[in-house]
């Protein structure tokens, strides 16, 4: 008999997983041992995968998949400069569509915040960074330490550089040496993602034997907004522009189902990062494309957090029984713009974030106590609606350069007549 598809397999472990931990609460969190080893295993393949994928982009040549015929630091800067467009103006569709649905749908309404304890979100305040660490935290200081702590920013940083200093010195046996590691990890991550059913169902299992079902109905108007303003943000922004870029729908959505599900079942973009690489890559976008554009989004694209952080505040304010005007929301929109983009630099982020700009804006820190007890399940959508859309903007660059090859046609699509550089 031939063996399911992964992603059916996934499926399965997704409702074996919420079976368990629901009959079986103590088996469930029990089972935590078991995400844990097949997050572990993730983590191990990202730095290799970026890092050799990264310089066989921009420093192999034709023979290895150069952006183009220019040179390794034009290709780069003109291809990071339009992610940063695209980038920016999605995410600022996402907060707008986060403060349209949380402004009509008022989840805040009627819950009193006095009984709440503000303790643990004083302690997330206190890990906020600062714009100057932000900034810092882009260059690391040691590779290594990067590499060990899964920092995805900064070690695209370093490979940058370091691609182009091995391209200037013309150095190919490094670029064989890259090639050679990244057709490994990628044979890697074929054999990790045999196991990532019984990761998936540990992961499920562990979250409801330690939440309960119950948890949903607590906040479920929070969450089912949540739900809704993403479900939103996809039709009516991501459908758009994937039609605009003439993605071929059928095929996008087979290659981001199961990234999309690894992220939804674990709340862990990482765990979906490898995979997310791999699909891309079989769908036409090329190598070099998807190993800059995916890790890149990682700090600057994060639609689904940054949309639920403007629904979060707003939510709050409801809740405290606090009126913010229109002109007062739009500066938070303008705010959370860019203090999201620091997101991926501290443990808990959007929580911490949320902090900040609750305390920005006078509003009662005991909001994020009453986030916390559904935090998990928002996590849920929220990342993987970004694994979604930084799977969109690989294809979308892609296509912008005129660089991909839809494995339905013959032939290479024509550049885009608009330029950013």
């Amino acid at each position: 008999m031939k063996a399911p598809a992964l992603t059916t397999q996934i499926f399965i472990g997704l409702a074996l997983g919420i079976l368990v931990g629901w009959q079986w609460p103590h088996i469930g969190m029990a089972s935590a041992p078991g995400a844990d080893i097949f997050l572990h295993l993730i983590k191990t393949i990202i730095a290799p995968l970026v890092f050799s994928t990264l310089v066989v982009g921009i420093a192999g040549g034709h023979g290895h998949g150069d952006l183009d015929n220019s040179s390794g630091a034009f290709s780069v800067g003109r291809v990071g400069l339009k992610c940063l467009i695209y980038f920016e103006v999605i995410t600022t569709f996402a907060l707008a569509v986060g403060l349209l649905v949380v402004n009509i749908c008022q989840p805040g309404a009627g819950i009193d915040l006095s009984v709440l304890n503000s303790g643990e979100a004083q302690e997330l305040l206190a890990k906020k960074p600062s714009a100057g660490d932000l900034i810092t935290h882009i260059f690391p200081t040691s590779v290594i330490d990067s590499m060990a702590r899964g920092d995805v920013l900064q070690i695209v940083v370093f490979t940058i550089i370091f691609a182009l200093g091995v391209k200037a010195a013309r150095a190919t046996q490094i670029v064989d040496l890259c090639q050679s590691l990244a057709e490994v990890m990628f044979k890697y991550t074929g054999y990790v993602m045999k196991v990532a059913p019984i990761g998936v169902a540990c992961a499920m299992a562990s979250t409801v034997g330690k939440h309960g079902l119950l948890v949903l109905f607590s906040l479920g108007k929070l969450v089912g907004t949540l739900y809704l303003a993403l479900f939103i943000f996809i039709t009516c922004v991501l459908l758009p522009v994937a039609l605009v870029a003439k993605v071929p729908l059928k095929r996008f959505a087979a290659a981001v189902k199961e990234p999309f599900l690894i992220a939804f079942s674990t709340t862990s973009s990482e765990a979906a990062l490898p995979k997310a690489l791999q699909n891309m890559e079989a769908l036409g976008v090329p190598r070099p494309i998807v190993s800059f554009v995916l890790p890149l989004g990682y700090t600057f694209n994060l639609d689904g957090t940054t949309l639920y952080l403007s629904l979060a505040a707003v939510f709050v304010a409801q809740a405290a029984g606090v009126h913010m005007s229109i002109e007062k929301q739009i500066l938070m929109m303008l705010t959370l713009m860019l203090t999201s983009k620091g997101v991926a630099a501290v443990p808990r982020a959007s929580l911490v974030i949320l902090a900040g700009t609750l305390a920005t804006f006078d509003l009662p820190l005991a909001g994020v106590a009453l986030i916390l007890g559904v935090d998990t399940l928002m996590d849920m959508a929220r990342t993987s609606v970004n694994v979604l859309g930084n799977c969109l903007a690989s294809v979308v660059v892609a296509r912008w350069e005129g660089v991909f090859t839809d494995k339905t046609e013959t032939v290479v699509s024509e550049p885009a007549t608009v330029t950013a550089a």
